[in-house]
């Protein structure tokens, strides 16, 4: 084992000790992954990267 194998093994296996014994409400879950972007930021980015490539297929279609 390499000294940073053992550092994590060491790590979990007091993480784990912690949480033997009780019960599960009591054991603190891992939060949700929350994005750093907001919806509103994603969906303004989507139109400016695709919005573009609908707009001139749209004009090659009905402007030939």
């Amino acid at each position: 084992q390499t000294p940073q194998q053992r550092k994590a093994n060491e790590k979990f296996k007091k993480s784990q000790d912690a949480k033997r014994g009780k019960p599960a409400s009591e054991i603190k879950k891992k939060e949700d992954f929350k994005s750093p972007i907001s919806p509103l930021w994603l969906g303004l980015l989507g139109f400016v990267v695709f919005g573009g490539l609908i707009f001139e297929l749209l004009s090659r279609i009905f402007l030939r």
